[in-house]
């Protein structure tokens, strides 16, 4: 599933690659993924395209009118292509967008994509692709003045990345929630972003293990779990900067320290590390060092 550092960093090449220019053509392959009638994403032609920006696990793409929300679920994955290259399996939506407009771009480009030459040039037409295997991920239609429910948005708590969710803020929101740390992790109305990869590498790093209750943490070890999500969220948007392009659409986590890693040794203590699978989800982590 995208998460927090997945997606930001998709927010920036998408922001990058795209604002700017303007919707020229769609197809649906997949009509269930959509969320709003055919009318409405016609009109979404010829708009410009402002920004694509991150918000929990979704991405947002401003139009110059109407607005388009991502929630790419567990299996759906974006990518960037140049017009009509090698078809994909499973895409459900293709957007074709065309040369930027005179004058228009990103408001501003991230600094690590400024010598990236595997972004489009300006002059070319682009297809952001989206597939899904599962067709489990939605696209939300917003038109300006219609109000459309998108689930998950209302209930977000604050970004696991934002700069206002200080120590004390999460000391007084980790109260409000009971339950087991890595649901708690999970929860995106506790904090916003994080899912079933990087709860395992954020407990891991502060040596807490997933099934203990939130009800059983110190006072320390509620701070040694806010200072692990700072440590490892930027950790790993630094690590995809540099493995994710060009290939936007693939998943990458065989850099992470113990997430689907069971079986192996514990890079911290060297014990072998443990692993169960509940409802579809694999959990991670290490007896020896995770308490």
């Amino acid at each position: 599933m995208p998460e927090l550092p997945d997606l930001a960093i998709l927010a920036d090449a998408l922001d990058a690659g795209l604002a700017g220019r303007r919707l020229t053509g769609r197809t649906v392959r997949e009509p269930l993924v959509v969320r709003g009638t055919p009318a409405e994403l016609d009109t979404l032609a010829g708009q410009l395209l402002w920004s694509v920006r991150r918000r929990g696990k979704f991405l947002t793409f401003a139009f110059e009118r109407d607005r388009l929300v991502v929630n790419a679920m567990l299996t759906g994955r974006l990518g960037l292509v140049a017009k009509g290259a090698k078809p994909w399996p499973r895409v459900s939506v293709v957007l074709e967008f065309g040369p930027r407009a005179a004058g228009a771009g990103p408001a501003a480009v991230a600094d690590w994509l400024r010598e990236a030459d595997w972004l489009p040039p300006a002059d070319a037409e682009v297809e952001l692709r989206y597939r899904d295997a599962t067709r489990m991920g939605k696209l939300y239609l917003l038109p300006a003045g219609v109000e459309r429910p998108v689930a998950g948005w209302v209930e977000q708590g604050p970004d696991a990345d934002d700069a206002q969710l200080t120590l004390p803020e999460w000391r007084r929101r980790i109260a409000r929630h009971t339950g087991e740390l890595k649901n708690l992790l999970r929860n995106q109305a506790f904090v916003a972003g994080i899912g079933n990869a990087y709860s395992d590498e954020i407990l891991w790093t502060a040596r807490l293990a997933p099934f203990r209750a939130r009800s059983s943490l110190a006072a320390a070890e509620v701070d040694a779990l806010y200072e692990a999500t700072r440590e490892v969220l930027p950790w790993a948007i630094d690590r995809l900067r540099e493995l994710v392009p060009p290939r936007l659409e693939v998943e990458q986590r065989e850099f992470l320290n113990v997430h689907r890693k069971g079986g192996s040794a514990c890079p911290r203590c060297g014990a072998t590390l443990s692993e169960v699978s509940a409802g579809g989800f694999v959990t991670t982590w290490c007896r020896a060092c995770q308490r």
